[in-house]
């Protein structure tokens, strides 16, 4: 399946996709390049165009894209992990590949919304509202990829909510560190720090 099709598909259907998802065969490698690699560059390229668009600031932009990609990558992998390692806590599966598919899969309202950061502030409101919705195909996601029991699903999905907050509660404090860090050598570069 294409691409915009399975995008479309996890966003339009979720509930009748994921049991296709779920019998297709998939390797991390394949996921990465054919999936992840290119949705996740969505948000990230265009919070840099609309920032150099915006603010003209071209390092910083380029900067916070390319970290906060780097990290939305790791964080695809390690919340996969985390999923993968909780399941049997739950009666589930601990299948390192449906968890990368499961997780890969149900950030893809949220990585497709990544067009709305073209948008300032109303952009922000749009990805909010697609994250949320991310959490939903989350969760209609848990039973068939993770083989979690349907009593089960709620708290699994809860619990593994948690941990993804704390993690981008990270990233953002690693982005701000680096973004204060290259603004502040471009101000000392540029001698705005001496008058």
């Amino acid at each position: 399946m294409s691409l915009v099709d399975r995008a479309r598909n996890i966003i339009t259907r979720p509930a009748a996709e994921w049991p296709v998802i779920a019998m297709e065969p998939a390797t991390p490698a394949s996921l990465y390049t054919g999936y992840i690699i290119p949705l996740a560059a969505i948000a990230p390229v265009c919070s840099f165009i609309a920032t150099a668009v915006f603010s003209h600031l071209l390092v910083l932009a380029a900067v916070a894209a390319i970290v906060g990609y780097i990290l939305e990558l790791v964080i695809v992998f390690v919340v996969a992990l985390i999923a993968g390692a909780l399941a049997p806590n739950f009666a589930g599966t601990n299948d390192g590949t449906s968890a990368l598919k499961w997780i890969a899969y149900g950030l893809t309202p949220r990585w497709v919304a990544g067009f709305a950061a073209l948008i300032p502030i109303v952009g922000a409101l749009i990805v909010l509202v697609a994250s949320l919705y991310s959490l939903y195909v989350l969760y209609l996601g848990a039973v068939p990829m993770m083989r979690v029991p349907q009593d089960k699903a709620v708290t699994y999905s809860l619990v593994l909510l948690a941990i993804v907050i704390v993690l981008y509660i990270l990233v953002f404090v690693i982005l701000g560190a680096i973004t204060a860090a290259v603004m502040i050598s471009t101000a000392a570069a540029t001698g705005a720090l001496t008058h």
